[in-house]
């Protein structure tokens, strides 16, 4: 909500009944003194739940949501730090969509149950979140989605990459949101070509989206602590975020 932005606010790790009942960690961020607040579930990158999905986690709640982000990785290594946790899920082939499906739906359930909600539930992810992010508006009945850089939403991941996944382009009539894609012009995944392939099919079913290119930008624009970070795409993306969250989520 950028019109109500507070320093006010409680931030910490929780634990939460995900996927099969299973009690995995999340780091939960909320306005102190949310009274009809919507609710934001961050979904984090491959490198894991760590220092910088906080920062954002907490960057949401300051500006009025109720923000949980899921730890996906913690049933591979409880207690251990986001890069062991990360390996060692990449060593499994990363994480399974059910499971995400499941974590995330024991997100929303906590985070529609913490006083100030409005009900409303959006999600937006990164690199690897961003495709799951897609996935969770394919598939579960929310909002709002927001595509940060999303990773083989289109195309075959190649045999020997670490992590397999499966394209989504045969779910896209599914999607239940508006749904904001933030995109580098230099990304290799999803690259212009891959992202003109997915818009096409949400014109052709009538779906209700609006994705943005920045030249100059690859992938991980928005990451502050890697080379790839792009000062200027990700201030205007922040912009096109909360302007999306704020029309979507409260209006």
């Amino acid at each position: 909500m950028t019109d109500s932005m507070t320093d006010s606010m409680t931030a910490g790790t929780v634990m939460i009944p995900g996927h099969a009942d299973d009690q995995i960690e999340a780091y939960v961020a909320r306005p102190i003194d949310a009274s009809s607040a919507a609710s934001v579930v961050v979904i984090h990158h491959m490198p894991g739940y760590d220092e910088e999905t906080k920062e954002i986690t907490r960057k949401l709640a300051h500006h009025g949501y109720l923000a949980i982000c899921p730890n996906l990785h913690y049933r591979e290594a409880p207690g251990s730090d986001h890069g062991e946790a990360s390996a060692a899920c990449r060593s499994l082939g990363g994480v399974p969509d059910d499971r995400l499906i499941g974590d995330v739906e024991g997100s929303i359930r906590y985070v529609r149950s913490l006083p100030g909600s409005n009900g409303k539930i959006g999600t937006i992810g990164f690199c690897s979140g961003g495709r799951q992010a897609f996935l969770v508006g394919c598939t579960l009945p929310i909002d709002a989605a927001i595509v940060c850089y999303g990773g083989y939403m289109v195309g075959t991941p190649p045999p020997d990459r670490p992590v397999q996944v499966r394209p989504l382009l045969d779910i896209a009539d599914r999607l239940s949101c508006p749904l904001l894609g933030l995109f580098g012009a230099e990304d290799r995944q999803p690259s212009p070509a891959h992202t003109a392939e997915l818009e096409g099919v949400l014109s052709a079913n009538g779906q209700e989206f609006e994705f943005h290119t920045y030249e100059g930008a690859g992938h991980a624009f928005f990451a502050t602590d890697r080379a790839s970070y792009r000062p200027e795409a990700a201030k205007e993306g922040w912009q096109r975020i909360f302007a999306f969250f704020e029309r979507t989520l409260t209006e």
